[in-house]
């Protein structure tokens, strides 16, 4: 008897320690990474010395020591040697094959004189057959060092271009995307070289601005909704270019440490595209995408259809694109007072506002968001009034909407409050402020930019969150230099020395937050990223500083050094 009860005791004693070692067993890491701060932004760790992956999903963020429970033979690990982690970075506002196209064609975002544009599409002409349209983007009158004699309303005429280029129509986007510059060639095309009484009624256009110098002829420029008068007759893309541009952009993402991009406005052709490389496995990046206002038969199928929401989170589609106004350089953003220097001239309503409504409505009925640009501080206040409108009208609808407003650059400080009281998501770019507040000041004067323009730590205080990003290929790619604007208010020469309106800077923690589990959040994606949390997606940004301390002065000497999305490294600088 004292045998079996000693054989039973011990027989427990077995099981009770089979259990526990069980229960104890943590899960292999494929991936192990370690030796470097890395920044959770979540509340619970803010800062980790290492974190645990298996396959694409984060098993443990942590101590080194307890990370070690999940390291086996077969686990890889990465010792990133004193460099800095950060979760994946999240472009929040952005266009994606605009990047990629860039590329691809004539990319002025660094030209500094309207020389240089000449020049630029004078080489140009040198390789391409006569007939052939030159296109290019990035161009913008305010950032140059020097301006060219004749001026119509600010802009440059196209004579000088149109003299490098006879055979060729030509035609430059504004960095912006709100204007455009064409020479004789690409108007004589579009039939408005004439001075006949047909050819001035061409002139006019709801919602946009074909400028004309003393005697009536056009001088190029083609703002806003105008720019169809040209881009109507450029010849349709391929689809080996755009398969180019597509691979092109997915790479420039990776060199730049993004790993989720919100595209702001996509039509048929693109997302039959998108579809086409996610088939093709070669998505490689989480694309949330913004259906463009554009064309309402396409938001009619959509609403009927319903939002797509991707199982695998690469291409997801729950989202309304409504262009608004213009933008602030091209005087095309809508202002409740005229501009400072364009007296009479109050800027562009390019999208009417009973459509608006109407759509803010079918976005509450049907389950998708509505992100309406909106830089000037009438098309701000005009937003918010539809919305509003549609909160009202549907009030059992309005649970966790998460409505945006892109851009929110300028506002009437009556309007500042109401983003938190409607729950309304500004998606604001900070190198905007680096690129526009100096010139800005001559559009809006100095008591509305005080009052209104880039409100970003008000706006934090009364209860939103921010959605960062570049407005991409309006601004380059560059993250840190977006970051950089965040915190200081500079220009990214860095000045002026104090910042400007230095009250409404965020901090460090906030410009991250911004980048990465706000713009998650602005995507209704906060719970499978946006942070180093376990059971989130193992997407990460690797540094080759902590952009966390590194003083103020060297912040823009940070560079991506890797990028891993879904688990696999897909950028590795060192290895270029």
């Amino acid at each position: 008897m004292k045998f079996r009860s000693l054989t039973r005791c011990l027989l427990a004693f077995i099981l009770i320690v089979f259990f526990s070692c069980s229960e104890n067993k943590k899960e292999a890491a494929t991936l192990l990474i370690h030796g470097g701060p890395i920044y959770t932004v979540d509340t619970t760790k803010s800062k980790v010395e290492a974190v645990a992956i298996k396959d694409n999903i984060i098993l443990f963020a942590g101590s080194m020591e307890e990370a070690e429970a999940y390291q086996v033979e077969d686990t890889e690990v990465l010792d990133l040697k004193g460099k800095t982690m950060t979760p994946g970075l999240i472009e929040g506002h952005g266009h994606f094959m605009g990047l990629g196209y860039n590329e691809l064609n004539l990319d002025l975002i660094n030209t500094t004189s309207y020389q240089e544009i000449i020049d630029a599409v004078a080489e140009k002409v040198k390789t391409v057959k006569p007939g052939e349209w030159i296109l290019g983007r990035g161009w913008h009158q305010s950032k140059w060092v020097e301006m060219p004699e004749n001026l119509v309303n600010g802009f440059q005429t196209h004579d000088r271009l149109s003299e490098v280029s006879p055979d060729n129509p030509v035609y430059l986007g504004h960095a912006s995307g709100h204007a455009g510059f064409a020479n004789a060639k690409a108007m004589e095309i579009a039939g408005l070289q004439v001075l006949s009484k047909e050819g001035i009624d061409k002139f006019t256009i709801e919602g946009g601005e074909v400028m004309r110098d003393g005697l009536g002829r056009p001088t190029g420029i083609f703002n806003e909704r105008a720019q169809t008068l040209i881009t109507k007759h450029i010849p349709e893309t391929t689809a080996e270019r755009n398969n180019q541009a597509f691979e092109l952009a997915v790479a420039a993402c990776h060199r730049n440490g993004i790993t989720g991009f919100h595209d702001a406005g996509i039509g048929r052709e693109t997302i039959a595209l998108y579809e086409q490389m996610k088939t093709s496995n070669k998505m490689n990046l989480r694309l949330y995408c913004m259906l463009t206002g554009w064309d309402k038969d396409l938001l009619t199928e959509w609403y009927k259809r319903g939002p797509m929401v991707d199982s695998d989170n690469t291409f997801t589609i729950r989202s309304v694109k409504l262009n608004c106004d213009g933008a602030l350089g091209s005087r095309g953003a809508w202002l409740l007072d005229e501009y400072s220097d364009r007296p009479g001239h109050f800027g562009h309503e390019t999208l009417p506002m009973p459509f608006v409504k109407e759509t803010a409505l079918n976005g509450l009925r049907n389950g998708f968001q509505v992100c309406a640009h909106a830089i000037g501080d009438r098309a701000n206040k005009e937003i918010l009034d539809r919305y509003e409108y549609a909160f009202n009208e549907l009030p059992d609808m309005v649970d966790d909407h998460r409505f945006r407003i892109e851009h929110a650059q300028h506002l009437h400080p009556d309007d500042i409050p109401r983003f938190a009281a409607l729950g309304v998501i500004p998606a604001m770019q900070a190198v905007h402020l680096s690129s526009d507040r100096p010139w800005a000041i001559d559009r809006l004067g100095e008591k509305r930019i005080k009052e209104g323009a880039y409100m970003w730590q008000t706006l934090l205080k009364s209860g939103v969150p921010i959605v960062n990003g570049t407005d991409v290929p309006v601004e380059p790619l560059n993250p840190i230099a977006s970051l950089y604007a965040s915190f200081t208010r500079k220009t990214l020469k860095g000045l002026p020395d104090e910042g400007y309106e230095p009250e409404e800077r965020m901090t460090r923690e906030q410009a991250l937050r911004s980048y990465t589990l706000y713009a998650a959040y602005g995507a209704f994606e906060e719970n499978i990223k946006g942070s180093i949390t376990p059971g989130k997606l193992a997407d990460f940004t690797i540094y080759n500083q902590d952009l966390m301390t590194v003083s103020e002065d060297k912040f823009l000497e940070t560079e991506v050094m890797m990028t891993i999305y879904d688990g696999k490294i897909v950028y590795n600088k060192t290895a270029d």
